[in-house]
């Protein structure tokens, strides 16, 4: 985990507050099954990408991809397949990975899942400059949250997050909105749409893939 001086990190909602209704219903529920996916391997896992793909399209198009990820059928009008990208490399943040990835027209959307320590806002002032002492100051501070933040984005411009806190480890507790995670939506939609992102990104899933 990184500390909570990183921008990409907001203030952590109550577990179970309401937010806003998801702009587009078929990427909330491709975010809410990665984040199901992804809590069954419990916590201190390293980042994740995906790549959203249209579950129809991909069927016609790679019937053996679709075989390989047991999708026997085209599923619900619009809805996404989330595909796993490859790990990153050892010591790289998810954050500056973004910054070099762009993908291809047939990726409908992308997801990303970082775990982050987070603290209040009020303390924001106490923080120290340094990251290896700010990391130090958030991991020891007593009012410190554990977070896993699920947030996905399409190239339509719609966004969803899924929040779950280490203290509150359950499935009737993930926080679930539109706007959680602002500044890593922002990174996402900029894979999507900026021109300056001149790494195309594969879509292979990894072997072990099947959210």
């Amino acid at each position: 985990m990184t500390s909570p001086t990183d921008p990409t990190a907001g203030a952590v909602p109550e577990p179970g507050a309401p937010d806003a209704l998801p702009e587009d219903p078929a990427l909330a529920a491709a975010v809410l099954e990665i984040e199901a996916h992804v809590a069954q391997d419990g916590w201190d896992q390293p980042a994740r990408l995906y790549a959203l793909v249209d579950t129809a399209t991909l069927v016609a198009q790679e019937p053996a991809l679709a075989a390989v990820m047991a999708i026997d059928g085209p599923g619900d009008d619009g809805s996404f397949t989330p595909i796993e990208q490859d790990g990153l490399p050892p010591g790289q943040v998810l954050e500056d990975a973004l910054h070099t990835i762009a993908w291809p027209e047939s990726v409908a959307g992308c997801a990303a899942v970082i775990e982050r320590l987070v603290l209040p806002p009020e303390i924001d002032d106490e923080i120290p400059d340094e990251p290896t002492a700010a990391e130090l100051f958030a991991r020891e501070h007593p009012d410190r949250q554990e977070v896993r933040m699920v947030a996905g984005v399409t190239r339509a411009g719609a966004s969803y997050c899924a929040l779950r806190l280490r203290a509150h480890d359950d499935e009737q507790s993930v926080v679930n909105g539109t706007e959680l995670v602002p500044g890593l939506l922002d990174l996402l939609h900029a894979t999507l749409h900026d021109p300056s992102h001149d790494l195309t990104h594969d879509t292979q899933p990894r072997p072990d893939e099947n959210p």
